[in-house]
């Protein structure tokens, strides 16, 4: 009897590890996932033109209209598929410097003057980096897309976007 007690105990013992090793593991994955980041919305698309005014790619992109969103930008947001990215709208054409501060994604930027075209391309940037990247020829747009993608699409200044039909 005395045998049969302890191995209930031992029982006990080894289910209540089990439960404390499932439990903080449980709870590693769901900081995981709260770790994602901010999240955005996409809700137009864009499309990047070749120089006989083809298509190359469309992407859905979210829209950052106002001062507040344009300062976010994708801040904080960890994961951007390779279809999608960002659309920023400026009231009018001006030079336009960006940077990655807080960003922990590398972009590639892409400014576009008010006529459509790339006018600069800053491939590859440097995750939370607080150097300044210059459009160095007055842009109305910027878009911002997942790292490698002018270089997988094959998308040069000069070459023309396809904005949406209906800018906020």
């Amino acid at each position: 009897m005395k045998y049969h007690l302890k191995s209930s105990n031992l029982l006990l013992v080894f289910i209540g590890i089990l439960l404390l090793v499932a439990g903080c593991s449980g709870k590693e994955k769901t900081n995981r996932e709260e770790n994602k980041g901010r999240s955005i919305e996409f809700t137009r698309e864009l499309s990047f033109l070749n120089p006989e005014g083809e298509i190359i790619s469309t992407i859905e992109v979210a829209i950052a209209d106002d001062q507040d969103e344009r300062n976010m930008g994708l801040m904080d947001v960890n994961e951007l598929p390779s279809d999608k990215g960002m659309l920023f709208i400026f009231d009018r054409q001006q030079p336009l410097s960006f940077w990655m501060a807080n960003t922990p994604l590398s972009l590639d930027i892409f400014f576009v003057n008010e006529s459509g075209e790339i006018v600069r391309i800053h491939q590859n940037t440097q995750p939370f980096s607080e150097n300044n990247l210059t459009s160095g020829e007055p842009a109305k747009y910027v878009i911002e897309t997942n790292n490698g993608f002018s270089i997988s699409h094959d998308i040069q200044e000069g070459m023309k976007v396809a904005l949406p039909d209906t800018l906020p």
